[in-house]
């Protein structure tokens, strides 16, 4: 009889479940070797969503390039709660760039890494929204352009979180923000401005692109690995609710961005040079509502009476993305 032995650590956790899968289909984070490469001791909020993804996101890349890995950083979010002077929470090669230019530093690190032969090391960018969508986003398409030997990952959520939740491209349209207040006929953050990154990457017909969130570990981990299989450059771009800035409870952080994706607002899709090759079906839809109503920066849609008007048009741009990419499965049609 095949035994195996048992093994209880991350007390706490909710990766008890892997050990019953066989080894090779578990997940990095239900490993006791993965090697943590953002530790504990950081100052991220409760329930912060860009510290799961990264941490799952590093994880995984450490994992697939047998931790061959040098990560450089924008300023934001992450770098502000993870190295306050003097302490770090990073147990890799990490580098803090200004909040632009993460992109042209993670080129310079490859080009450097070429230039002395070391070609089995691979470099990770990184950065929020604002640092990717906004201020970075001349770097990054000149990154994209060059096909510079870099994966970028962007932890998308949706406002300037570390300057006091201001208004950033990423943001979508009714949300409430610092600067986008609930004044006015159309209260919130107004309907046709922003980017969508993944799809100018797209653009850009660079070698791979992808979404994720951070409620699917095992298709997050997945991406992380297969764009360690191209060289060039890459492009993941990963939810990650934020408590503060989204209104909504610690605990709900896995469950909002579980509903983004089965609501259709945040369609989950793999391409390669520019053409969608994969995509993740919704396995039980649910109206924008049901993710909209737990977060407050949304509260202003559900007075008396409701916004239906308003909640009708987030409805069609999640429609849009349902058809745009066919994000329904043959029980959901």
């Amino acid at each position: 009889m095949n035994t195996q032995p048992v093994k209880f650590y991350q007390t706490g956790s909710f990766v008890a479940g892997n050990r019953l899968l066989d080894v090779e289909v578990r997940t990095v984070q239900a490993s006791t070797a993965r090697t943590n490469p953002l530790d504990s001791g950081h100052r991220a909020c409760q329930g912060c969503g860009e510290a799961l993804g990264a941490r799952y996101a590093l994880d995984a890349a450490m994992h697939a390039t047998g931790n061959q890995l040098i990560a450089v950083n924008a300023t934001g979010c992450l770098e502000v709660f993870s190295t306050p002077y003097p302490e770090s929470s990073w147990r890799l090669p990490w580098l803090h760039s200004l909040f632009g230019n993460a992109p042209a530093v993670a080129t310079g690190v490859a080009a450097a890494l070429k230039a002395k032969g070391r070609t089995g090391i691979r470099v990770v960018g990184q950065g929020g929204d604002g640092g990717t969508v906004d201020i970075g986003f001349a770097c990054l398409s000149g990154m994209f352009e060059r096909d510079d030997d870099v994966l970028y990952i962007c932890y998308d959520n949706e406002a300037y979180m570390n300057t006091g939740v201001q208004r950033s491209g990423a943001t979508p349209p009714a949300a409430r923000t610092a600067t986008t207040p609930v004044l006015g006929a159309e209260p919130g953050n107004v309907f046709g401005q922003g980017k969508d990154v993944p799809r100018i990457a797209m653009a850009h017909e660079i070698p791979y692109v992808a979404t994720a969130t951070v409620a699917d570990l095992h298709d997050l981990e997945a991406k992380v690995a297969r764009a360690m299989e191209f060289r060039g450059a890459r492009y993941l771009h990963v939810l990650v609710p934020c408590p503060l800035g989204w209104g909504s409870a610690s605990r709900d952080t896995i469950r909002l961005a579980r509903l983004a994706k089965e609501s259709g607002v945040f369609p989950v899709f793999e391409a390669e040079r520019g053409e969608v090759v994969v995509v993740s079906k919704i396995r039980h839809r649910v109206p924008v509502e049901e993710y909209l109503r737990p977060q407050a920066r949304y509260a202003h849609l559900f007075g008396e009476p409701p916004a239906t008007a308003v909640l009708a048009r987030i409805q069609e741009l999640a429609d849009r993305n349902i058809r745009r990419y066919g994000l329904l499965g043959e029980e959901e049609r």
